[in-house]
């Protein structure tokens, strides 16, 4: 046993005595080791640096730290005092409620406060102030929704949030997108083919996923997908919804061709395949060896892909192998510009293929995520002009409907924009209520200048008080004049919305753009604006 004189540093345990040459070695190695140690540690100068150059692409705690931020150095606690309710009488109840928090892309000021404004569906649903990722612009045109949408996607995209504008119909979105090295993907007659049977190469790669049971639903969830779109098409081109044999002679097509998901077939190869009167299609046709009663079953599935194909109205388009896929991670646009507005059956038929094919790869990208062990990727799907497609086909307001309802699980994002309530009113009354539905579910509603008979159930929905619904006539007010020069100055309305979420008192707020947002933002490009 050791002596209980031995100095203390000479005891390891009960019965070791270490000799001083030992010590001195021990002491050694431990200096060494937190010297290597100090040497990994990052310095404080270096986190500084490190922290300040995160602050320069959103606000920390203490502000902008960065040139022109004016970052606090020193944040003061408040001074606190209690009372009763008489004696603080004067302070409660608040004669002043609380500012906005300052989370999300900067919009602009409170129309009332002057004070700042930041919201956006990503940014407040990961702070919890939402429940739901979405929002839903409704306003007349002219009065500054699409720039606010210009807004989100800039400072989103710096934040690391990849947007998807799937179907741009003039083109609103093309700039920006562009500017901000993303994939713009045009869609017209004459430019580029879409083939409605390929969901893109990622779709394919689902094959590959390690886990059989995560694998099975991966590929089924996307033949669901390819199956849904195929027949909204073809009950655009019909005119009606598809009868429930119709529905199978195309879910027992494409599995036939390609059950895997790996070779999607062109056009020509599907109505090939029906003409053929396969055993599989008489099955679920019920004509066994009658091939009248075959060409009858299936004779309006033929009449609408013939019509997509080469030798109906759209030429190519539909019948090639598609020209050019998203890729993942890019920020990406479909430039549909060049398709005939006038036809309004074609314009929704490329709008559900847009947007089928951005919502799918969404989708596929989070199953190889989870199967790699990596971190999702988080998108922001903007959905402008949403009317035309809701008025073509009830199969497209179911489609919307499921997106609406599954974007939260998906990590992605959804802006809706339309101009008034009146355009979600469609031609059955439960459809109408379904795409009032999207509305309603949207945890944020930005809502510009609107005439009374254009709100619908807003009132009842949001709660909106008489001041609210004068307010948001008011906005809609054409620009004064000036009397000298004859020109318009800016409408009253323009860049104004009121904030909704839920039944609370809504936000008035005016977007303000900068100067370098305001060449992209302009819709009225086309025009020539000559003094």
């Amino acid at each position: 046993m050791a002596d209980l004189q031995t100095p203390p540093d000479t005891l390891i345990g009960t019965a070791l005595t270490l000799s001083k040459k030992d010590l001195a070695r021990l002491k050694r190695e431990d200096a060494k080791r937190q010297r290597a140690a100090a040497r990994d540690r990052p310095k404080a100068s270096q986190r500084w640096r490190e922290a300040r150059q995160a602050s320069r692409h959103r606000p920390g705690p203490r502000g902008w730290n960065r040139t022109g931020g004016g970052p606090v150095d020193v944040i003061e606690a408040p001074f606190e005092l209690q009372g009763t309710t008489v004696q603080v009488c004067g302070f409660y109840p608040f004669s002043a409620g609380a500012g906005l928090p300052v989370i999300g892309a900067p919009l602009g000021y409170h129309l009332r406060r002057r004070s700042l404004v930041c919201a956006d569906p990503v940014s407040w649903f990961r702070a919890g102030i939402i429940s739901n990722p979405s929002a839903f612009i409704l306003g007349q045109p002219g009065l500054g929704k699409t720039s606010m949408v210009h807004r989100w996607i800039t400072v989103l995209a710096d934040w690391g949030v990849i947007p998807m504008v799937l179907a741009d119909t003039r083109p609103d979105y093309v700039h920006t997108i562009a500017d901000l090295g993303g994939q713009v993907i045009k869609f017209s007659p004459g430019q580029g083919h879409i083939n409605p049977m390929d969901l893109g190469p990622i779709v394919g790669q689902l094959a590959g996923i390690q886990d059989a049971k995560e694998r099975g639903k991966a590929l089924e969830e996307m033949a669901s997908r390819r199956r849904s779109l195929i027949a909204g098409v073809v009950g655009m081109m019909l005119g009606r919804e598809l009868a429930p044999h119709e529905r199978s002679v195309i879910a027992t097509s494409l599995s036939d061709l390609d059950p895997e998901l790996t070779t999607p077939p062109l056009l020509g190869e599907v109505i090939a395949h029906i003409s053929a009167r396969p055993q599989t299609l008489r099955a679920v046709t019920l004509t066994n060896d009658n091939d009248t009663e075959y060409d009858l079953r299936v004779r309006e599935v033929l009449d609408a892909l013939i019509s997509l194909g080469p030798s109906g109205m759209y030429g190519t388009m539909f019948s090639e192998p598609t020209s050019e896929h998203i890729e993942v991670g890019r920020p990406a646009v479909f430039d549909i510009s060049g398709v005939n507005e006038n036809d309004h059956v074609l314009m929704a038929a490329v709008q559900s293929l847009c947007w089928n094919l951005g919502s799918a790869t969404v989708s596929a990208e989070a199953y190889l995520a989870a199967d790699e062990g990596r971190r999702r990727k988080t998108y922001l799907l903007v959905m402008d002009e949403l009317w035309r497609i809701l008025r073509a086909s009830a199969d497209m307001v179911h489609f919307i409907d499921s997106i609406t309802r599954l974007n939260r699980g998906r990590m992605m994002a959804q802006v809706m924009v339309t101009h008034t309530m009146n355009d979600l009113k469609l031609a059955e009354p439960h459809l109408t209520a379904t795409a009032w539905g999207f509305v309603e579910r949207s945890a944020m509603v930005f809502l510009g200048g609107l005439a009374e008979g254009e709100m619908g159930n807003l009132r009842e929905v949001f709660n909106l008080s008489r001041a609210e619904v004068s307010q948001l006539s008011d906005w809609i007010a054409e620009a004064p004049v000036d009397q000298w020069t004859g020109r318009a100055g800016l409408r009253p309305g323009a860049g104004n919305f009121l904030l909704k979420t839920g039944k609370e008192a809504g936000v008035p707020l005016h977007v303000q753009l900068t100067d370098l947002e305001i060449d992209n933002t302009n819709t009225n490009r086309d025009w020539d604006m000559v003094q």
